[in-house]
């Protein structure tokens, strides 16, 4: 069976920034043990897998090792290929995920596509040398959400200069590590770390923008704030604080559309 496969770099309006994603569109689901392996055949950060329903789209995310509750860049590359390949017309389009629930994609002007997401809640950890020891620096504050620990940082100099140890990195309970401080140029700037999930760096990550956003919106005292992600490809986004929801906006390009064989 031959299925199309699209590479979509999300994040970013020029190829070869952002964060790439694949993304395949399925008539119905294929087993999970074939969805995995082709996530790890594509070594991509995450490959997303939609099936059609009556009104909606059922979305899944798989990095190369594990599924994940929840990927922002691959829904942004998802509704990017429903948008420009399969004739979706509707201003909202609408996911639904066993893991995160609802997820709107509304498509705006200048080929920005905004994310409606569920809000991170934040609790205060006091427990942070392993933490510490695995990042390299002490941060200001550490905070746990539902899957991330959020570290916070006196300057965007000191979250480029982080160097962290892969291994500790490795031993934490958690799905992974955002650094991250008050940017130059941008309100705040971070970066994502995820070797649990065979990630050891993300390029840009739009489900850590839900632990992000609340707390940078509370110390900037503002709803609707500009992201930048570090990453060596690096990435921009815009974000809007809506108390339980928020809003994550960015563009996407095509790099690829092929065909597996399954």
């Amino acid at each position: 069976m031959k299925q199309k496969i699209y590479q979509i770099d999300a994040f970013t309006k020029t190829l070869f920034g952002g964060n790439p994603a694949a993304v395949c569109i399925l008539n119905s689901w294929l087993s999970d043990e074939t969805m995995q392996n082709i996530a790890a055949e594509n070594n991509l950060a995450e490959t997303a897998f939609a099936v059609k329903k009556e009104n909606h789209y059922e979305l899944r995310w798989f990095t190369p090792e594990i599924e994940v509750d929840l990927c922002g860049h691959a829904t942004l590359a998802t509704a990017f290929v429903l948008y420009n390949y399969y004739g979706f017309k509707e201003n909202t389009l609408r996911f639904i995920s066993t893991r995160s629930g609802e997820l709107l994609v509304q498509n705006n002007e200048n080929r920005l596509l905004t994310m409606d997401f569920p809000t991170d809640d934040l609790n205060t950890i006091t427990e942070q040398a392993a933490i510490t020891k695995a990042i390299g620096k002490k941060p200001l504050e550490t905070f746990k959400g539902k899957t991330d620990f959020l570290l916070i940082y006196e300057s965007q100099e000191i979250i480029e200069s982080i160097r962290p140890n892969f291994h500790l990195l490795n031993e934490l309970e958690c799905r992974g590590i955002i650094v991250s401080a008050k940017g130059n140029e941008v309100d705040f700037v971070s970066r994502f770390f995820a070797p649990q999930c065979g990630i050891p760096e993300d390029p840009v990550t739009g489900s850590a923008h839900t632990t992000l956003t609340p707390y940078w919106s509370k110390k900037l005292n503002k709803t609707t704030l500009t992201a930048k992600q570090l990453s060596k490809r690096g990435g921009m986004l815009q974000c809007e604080y809506n108390g339980e929801r928020i809003k994550i906006s960015g563009n996407a390009v095509c790099y690829l559309i092929g065909e597996i064989e399954i």
